[in-house]
């Protein structure tokens, strides 16, 4: 973080022009405090880029957001309702909610929209209408846009960095929910980042797509992909700080990918019933995408999960999940090592105290190190455990 430091209580709406809002209309069950609908506004017009979800089955909400061109004014998201599995009024209420907010703002460029909820459940688009006039996006409206996007979630997830260069400062905001329906490919999670840098939209969306690989993309609660997964980046260039060569690229592209992991460990740490926060690091591979890999496999597999939860350390269920990775290894040459005891040598198993490794796994982080010994690649991944609480929770989601 030599180029950057992270702001104190920083959210989406830190960034010079953005700001943000949360309020209650109904698409949610009434609750002290409760928030279902939020949004992101810039006062200048953004450049913008997002990757979406893999699931085949999509949300209406993408749909809509694939047909934009050019660029912004902001994102409106809703919380009750998946928006997907409705029909042809998917699209439709999509369209509708995004007009509603370019007509309060009496803007020329498009919002966004993005939804999250239960799936096969249409969008009340009128409670919206009646109540959209209520939102008052300030500077500081980021922790409530936070609050109306969480469903399961225990907690919301923001950060904001200042971001120097050789020419200036920018910042970064960026916000995220999640808890469960999370796997590589992007889980079901929403995240948001904008920057008051002048970004054109090649630069954002190779850089976002760079970084979403690994981070969002590498962290795992249940190995389901959900049907709206969206990560969007905003730029809109208040700041007067231009990302316009390489120096000042590679300090964009390391801002964007902190901020994106930093949400992506939140939403790991906040894993449905979780009890244990798994950490896979794998070194020694021969490139990044092999350790990517690798990493992934541990933290998605269920046995793995499941050990961690009971506290046992068999360590023949991770080197189970590292070979079910489709990248090169070699048994004989695998080390692995929990909270930094080796439990593994050359594809075997070494003496180890085993009091010690079990006190190592009542702790809530429990971090795997995998080294391959094959060469120079890295990679990281975040799970949770799977407890009996995250069994009982889903087994009766929506009675």
């Amino acid at each position: 973080m030599t180029n950057f430091k992270q702001i104190k209580n920083g959210t989406i709406s830190t960034p010079k022009g953005f700001s943000a809002d949360g309020i209650f209309c109904g698409l949610k069950p009434a609750g002290e405090g409760k928030l279902d609908l939020g949004i992101i506004l810039s006062d200048d017009d953004c450049n913008w880029a997002a990757t979406y979800t893999k699931n085949n089955i999509k949300s209406a909400s993408i749909d809509y957001c694939k047909e934009i061109k050019g660029r912004i004014k902001g994102i409106i998201v809703n919380s009750g309702s998946a928006n997907c599995c409705v029909g042809d009024q998917g699209l439709a209420d999509a369209r509708k909610i995004a007009l509603l907010a370019k007509e309060k703002y009496q803007s020329k460029a498009p919002f966004l929209v993005s939804s999250t909820g239960v799936i096969g459940v249409e969008i009340p688009v009128g409670l919206i209408e009646k109540e959209i006039n209520n939102f008052e996006p300030s500077e500081v409206g980021g922790e409530k846009f936070s609050r109306a996007i969480i469903t399961t979630d225990s907690k919301t997830k923001n950060i904001c960095v200042e971001v120097k260069t050789s020419k200036g400062k920018f910042k970064v905001g960026g916000v995220a929910k999640g808890s469960g329906m999370i796997h590589p490919r992007m889980g079901t999670m929403l995240g948001y980042i904008t920057t008051d840098a002048s970004v054109d939209s090649k630069i954002l969306t190779d850089t976002l797509r760079e970084s979403v690989d690994v981070s969002f993309n590498q962290i795992d609660i249940d190995g389901d992909t959900s049907t709206n997964d969206t990560v969007v980046i905003m730029a809109n260039g208040m700041s007067g700080q231009e990302i316009n060569n390489e120096s000042d690229k590679q300090i964009f592209s390391e801002a964007i990918e902190y901020v994106s992991k930093f949400l992506a460990k939140l939403i790991a740490e906040d894993g449905e019933g979780i009890s244990h926060l798994i950490t896979s690091e794998v070194v020694g591979a021969t490139n990044d995408e092999d350790a990517l890999k690798i990493s992934n496999a541990v933290v998605s597999s269920s046995l793995v999960k499941t050990a961690v939860f009971g506290k046992d350390p068999n360590w023949g269920r991770i080197m189970m999940a590292i070979g079910n990775a489709d990248a090169e290894m070699n048994r004989d040459k695998i080390k692995i090592y929990i909270n930094g005891i080796q439990i593994s040598e050359e594809g075997k198993s070494v003496s180890f105290h085993y009091q010690s490794v079990l006190s190592a796994l009542n702790n809530f982080n429990v971090d795997i190190k995998i080294d391959l010994g094959l060469g120079k690649g890295r990679g990281m991944a975040w799970g949770s455990d799977l407890t009996e609480e995250y069994v009982i929770f889903n087994s009766a989601y929506t009675t």
